[in-house]
């Protein structure tokens, strides 16, 4: 089938001590993996949709068959959104403040740690399962939104630079309950070089 689940760069215990070993494991081999077979279950019966790329698929969910329409938006979202998760971590986080992204942040946001604290706000905000994303909009502004369950601003034409993935399942072994130490252990492991390059890109893209 089309889709497969995507290697890491890194090891799962190479995020320790912000993200756990044991979380990192379940949440890349099982969670992500039960995705991408749901998705490509969905397309079996459809071969003419098989050759498309997820970003393809997610743009144009409203022309999909009604009967894999449900799937493909839920698995095909949470495919998406944690193959780009899994980039946007690393174990060696070093925040540029002569990159493109930080000079942006800080026209935008002011700062970095005004950027943190709206993003981190987002994220606290989100009832239930989602994420938390900063993306760039159709006018090359930054913008931080939340989405629900695994809902892809992808398919509002948005293009995602940075992302946190705020399910239970992302941080309740180690963290339990408290999604704040969560969100700030966060900010230990971004890949800040991945956050610039999406922007990079993103620029291109419009």
């Amino acid at each position: 089938m089309p889709f497969e689940l995507p290697k890491l760069n890194y090891e799962y215990t190479d995020l320790e001590p912000y993200i756990d070993t044991m979380t990192m494991e379940i949440h890349h081999s099982k969670h992500h993996a039960a995705y991408v077979n749901n998705l490509n279950k969905a397309l079996e019966m459809h071969p003419e949709l098989q050759s498309k790329t997820i970003e393809e698929l997610l743009t144009s969910l409203a022309s999909l068959p009604e009967a894999i329409k449900n799937a493909v938006r839920n698995n095909g979202g949470g495919h998406y959104n944690h193959s780009l998760f899994w980039t946007l971590l690393t174990p060696k986080s070093e925040y540029l403040e002569t990159s493109q992204i930080a000079n942006e942040i800080n026209n935008t946001y002011g700062n970095l740690e005004n950027f943190k604290m709206e993003f981190g706000k987002a994220a606290m905000s989100r009832f239930g399962s989602g994420w938390a994303w900063l993306l760039l909009d159709k006018n090359k502004n930054l913008t931080i939104v939340s989405t629900p369950n695994q809902d892809s601003p992808v398919a509002e034409g948005l293009v995602p630079l940075l992302a946190l993935d705020v399910w239970e399942h992302a941080y309740y072994l180690m963290h339990q309950n408290r999604r704040a130490d969560y969100i700030n252990s966060f900010w230990n492991v971004v890949n800040w070089d991945q956050v610039e390059a999406n922007y990079k890109k993103g620029l291109e893209s419009f």
